[in-house]
């Protein structure tokens, strides 16, 4: 986890039914978060549906306008909704990493044979570089019973480098957010 807020408003605030948006096109990957995190929401007391359980298809597969949204949420809070957990990419770096023998320099080997000698390895001793991607992922937990712009219980920010599996990365990821939640007081383990 990177960094996380809470709003002083919410300080005695608990969730009761959520809604978990796992917002991305990777149908797999939202699967396995939005189960997972139900399951741990669950062990905790609190009742958690599935967005794709919820959503008709058509909100997710076009865009929808601002109305669009509010009366979809008007419909969860009719439905007993009292909140949104919503996690969404927020933007992907790409790095690169030299791996091999480093060298440093020694402003004491005042000959240029001594100097040679010692780091002439570079020509043969290759190292490799190594790409590697760390994406910026943030949840955030919206009481629905508010309707207005301090609707904003809590929300975090993490970073996940170079994922390669699926069900591990949204294990981990899934365990951050619970604990992050619970470190913040807005859920408690029953």
């Amino acid at each position: 986890m990177i960094d996380s807020w809470k709003s002083k408003e919410y300080s005695t605030y608990t969730p009761n039914k959520i809604l978990i948006v796992g917002l991305t096109d990777n149908l797999t990957a939202r699967k396995i978060f939005e189960e997972k995190l139900k399951t741990e929401l669950k062990n905790r007391g609190i009742e958690a549906i599935e967005s794709y359980d919820v959503f008709e298809s058509t909100f997710t597969s076009s865009k929808q306008t601002e109305k669009d949204i509010q009366n979809e949420v008007a419909k969860l809070s009719k439905s007993g909704f009292d909140a949104i957990l919503i996690s969404a990419v927020k933007g992907v770096d790409e790095k690169e990493v030299y791996s091999g023998d480093t060298y440093q320099v020694d402003y004491y080997w005042r000959r240029f044979g001594r100097y040679y000698h010692r780091y002439q390895d570079v020509y043969w001793k290759k190292g490799y570089y190594s790409q590697y991607k760390v994406y910026h992922i943030e949840a955030s937990l919206y009481n629905i019973k508010e309707d207005n712009d301090k609707s904003l219980v809590w929300t975090a920010q993490y970073n996940i480098v170079d994922p390669k599996q699926i069900s591990t990365t949204v294990n981990d990821y899934v365990n951050a957010i619970i604990k992050s939640l619970e470190k913040e007081k807005v859920i408690t383990f029953k």
